[in-house]
């Protein structure tokens, strides 16, 4: 497993469908254009794929960010001298 922090926020959420709402998007124009072909050919439906990745997008920026944990901000370790009073008060709630 990951040591690395997720986030749960909605805008997160919401943006982390992004790959799988693509790939199926082209996977159904895909079968729109083997099924029924002529108009509905891939190269005549493919800028749906924007309209999907914009929906998304629109989506994750207008939903609420409580909650957020920025990945990109590490956070930092604690002191030597906390972790060690951290240690002997687990010890002595554990006696």
């Amino acid at each position: 497993m990951s040591d690395r922090v997720r986030c749960t926020c909605r805008r997160c959420a919401i943006r982390s469908l992004m790959g799988p709402a693509v790939i199926t998007t082209i996977g159904i124009l895909f079968l729109l254009g083997e099924i029924r072909g002529g108009y509905l050919s891939f190269w005549n439906t493919f800028p749906v794929i924007f309209i999907v990745i914009g929906a998304i997008l629109l989506a994750s920026s207008l939903a609420p960010t409580e909650g957020h944990i920025d990945p990109s901000i590490p956070q930092a370790p604690r002191p030597r001298h906390l972790r060690a009073r951290i240690k002997d008060r687990r010890k002595a709630r554990d006696k």
